[in-house]
């Protein structure tokens, strides 16, 4: 069976020059994965962009209408830190319908992949952090809203915790927040998740294995769930510029291969979503991003 990968070329919006984010990895990753033979041009899974209505089920709908008007303050821009343009705009609305299409598409086949995705510091109230939305938030209320879900978790492995996700889904039963992230870093004032594990500046392949592999059990105890979501973000590499920890791409590789692994041996489908990633050699970065989209294709082939 062949990953389903959702893509859209406008998950690619124009920036400044100099701008921090990396935003032409969206479209470094797109090649590789036709390089490598994961997808090919005509079999992207292509998402249409998200309705203001289905925002405003995971998001203050005051806040989603201004982002829809384009008339966010001056301060709402700043703490996003992207331009407040249609172009990002429509490129948040699009990761969020690319990201309930891949949970529909996991449940379907076991596991699939979007090549965006992540935004877990936007908060029911405001973005933050290049998060204007929070698509995982918005894809998970959608399915909520159908019916017949059952409890549902999140696995965040980006760099940065998961804060804007853990505060939407606070006191809510149906969902089970896990961030593995760095002490140190942004947000410098943490949310509270449902399990939560801070690792020291520095910490490299062996001390984040070990860690993660006690996430895993932990969350294995809470369960069991009907869905899973990865944020597979890669600024946990030691190259990268808003990262402070210190992984290899073999590190990453066995962190990929350990969390669709776990999620195999629990019969549990996993949406996995690209999450953060900061290296000034966008291709290499993208790279590292297609790490996940191999090791979840490996695992289709031996689920066969």
């Amino acid at each position: 069976m062949r990953l389903p990968i959702v893509h859209h070329p406008d998950y690619q919006a124009p920036l400044r020059d100099g701008h921090t984010f990396p935003m032409s990895k969206y479209g470094y990753l797109r090649e590789i994965l036709v390089e490598r033979g994961l997808t090919t041009p005509d079999t992207w899974l292509t998402p249409a962009p998200a309705s203001e209505a289905m925002i405003a089920r995971a998001h203050d709908p005051a806040y989603v209408g201004r982002v829809f008007a384009g008339t966010l303050t001056r301060e709402e821009v700043r703490r996003i830190g992207y331009p407040h343009t249609e172009r990002v705009t429509r490129r948040s609305r699009l990761a969020s319908a690319g990201t309930l299409i891949t949970a529909r598409f996991a449940l379907e086949c076991g596991i699939a992949c979007n090549t965006a995705g992540g935004s877990h510091h936007a908060r029911y109230e405001h973005g933050a952090g290049f998060c204007v939305l929070n698509d995982v938030a918005v894809a998970i209320r959608a399915l909520q809203r159908e019916g017949g879900m059952g409890p549902v978790v999140v696995i965040d492995c980006d760099v940065h915790q998961g804060d804007g996700t853990a505060a939407i889904f606070q006191g809510d039963p149906g969902v089970f927040t896990a961030s593995i992230h760095a002490t140190g870093n942004y947000p410098f004032d943490k949310e509270q998740s449902d399990l939560d594990a801070a690792l020291p500046d520095g910490s490299g392949d062996d001390a984040y294995l070990g860690a993660l592999h006690a996430v895993l059990d932990r969350v294995a105890q809470e369960g069991p769930f009907s869905l899973g979501f990865y944020n597979a973000g890669v600024d946990v590499h030691g190259d990268d510029r808003l990262g402070r920890l210190t992984l290899t791409d073999a590190g990453i590789r066995a962190r990929e291969r350990m969390v669709i692994g776990w999620a195999q041996a629990q019969g549990l489908p996993l949406a996995c979503v690209l999450g953060g990633g900061y290296d000034l050699d966008r291709r290499r970065l993208a790279g590292r991003h297609a790490i996940v989209f191999e090791e979840a294709q490996a695992a289709l082939h031996r689920a066969e």
